[in-house]
């Protein structure tokens, strides 16, 4: 013997509600991410204008972050007659001079750069 089952009804889609609908609650507006920046370093940077001549170099010595007045720093050699070094961040003044090849150094007193000054020389040798 076989047993009918109930036929199932049709599902039908619901009425839509003739209710107004309920106003979305308002967010507060999102505030904007604040991204968190490191200070710039304060960079000295000194330049020296000066054709040192085919296999020669330009150093400086002196005082400031980097620097001593035993050993000198390279300069970089960015044109034949232009040189440049950017000393790292420094509470003080940066003294220093020029020296061809670590070895002679330029005429006249040491010279003073404030803490993130560009400047430009033309050493005398």
């Amino acid at each position: 013997m076989t047993k009918k089952t109930k036929s199932s009804k049709a599902l039908t889609p619901a009425t839509k509600s003739t209710k107004p609908a309920a106003k979305a609650a308002k967010k507060p507006a999102a505030k904007p991410a604040v991204k968190k920046t490191e200070p710039k370093p304060i960079v000295t940077t000194i330049s020296a204008q000066i054709d040192v001549g085919f296999g020669n170099a330009l150093f400086v010595r002196g005082e400031g972050p980097g620097l001593s007045w035993e050993k000198g720093v390279p300069m970089n050699c960015v044109a034949s007659n232009h040189w440049t070094i950017a000393v790292a961040e420094s509470a003080r003044p940066v003294v220093f001079k020029f020296l061809l090849n670590d070895e002679t150094w330029c005429a006249g007193d040491d010279l003073i750069v404030e803490p993130g000054a560009t400047v430009a020389y033309t050493p005398e040798f």
